[in-house]
């Protein structure tokens, strides 16, 4: 019976295996290095930043311009509140209660605020680069109340007086509304509506520069 040992030619195999190895891991590291530096946009854009852990995409000022724009009339805050008015005729001559006509109405209606951001101007950002990452300087719009509205299903009259000697006005109860209406948007605006939406909007424009790879955001 003979055996055969070859320990010098399967050390050369291994060590030849071993050697393949490392190779292939070095030059998949460096393709994946070189990836990354390349990929820019699109899906590689996407997939480097999931590799790296970070936005890889160089974002120009016009392309936040760009960005930021895309977001419009953004809606950021919604403020419902109740208000009790009064609509009074009265004739110059005769006393209410033949000649006078009085509506009283609690109505409900909601003032919505935000920031136009289709009005963002170029010069309102500022990009510098810097050692600890890039840094934005964004001027927003001034925030405005979009709309106030009168919820007519929460809306009712309270009470309404008729004189004797005079039918209902049958326009009262709709102008007593649009009075209402300037009523409920002035109580929004007391209440601060407008530093609210400013508020708002400023964290949702942060959360997005963020998200584009700014290290810091300076916002106005």
């Amino acid at each position: 019976m003979s055996s055969d040992y070859s320990y010098g030619r399967d050390r050369g195999r291994g060590a030849g295996a071993l050697l393949g190895v490392l190779l292939a891991v070095l030059l998949g590291a460096a393709a994946v290095g070189f990836f990354v530096h390349q990929a820019r946009s699109g899906l590689a854009g996407r997939i480097a930043s999931y590799i790296a852990g970070r936005p890889l995409v160089t974002v120009s000022a016009p392309d936040v311009v760009e960005k930021i724009q895309r977001l419009n009339r953004l809606e950021t805050v919604v403020y419902s509140s109740d208000t009790v008015i009064e609509t009074h005729e009265s004739n110059p001559v005769l006393p209410d209660v033949l000649a006078g006509d009085r509506l009283l109405m609690i109505v409900h209606g909601q003032t919505i605020a935000g920031v136009d951001f289709s009005k963002l101007k170029p010069e309102s950002v500022q990009i510098t680069e810097g050692r600890d990452g890039r840094s934005i300087r964004l001027t927003l719009p001034p925030s405005e109340v979009f709309l106030t509205a009168v919820d007519n299903a929460k809306s009712r009259v309270y009470a309404q007086d008729t004189g004797i000697f005079v039918r209902a006005d049958p326009n009262m109860e709709s102008v007593t509304r649009t009075r209402a209406q300037g009523e409920l948007q002035q109580a929004a605006l007391s209440d601060g509506i407008l530093d609210a939406a400013s508020k708002n909007a400023r964290e949702s424009v942060r959360a997005m520069l963020e998200g584009l790879g700014f290290t810091h955001v300076q916002l106005q």
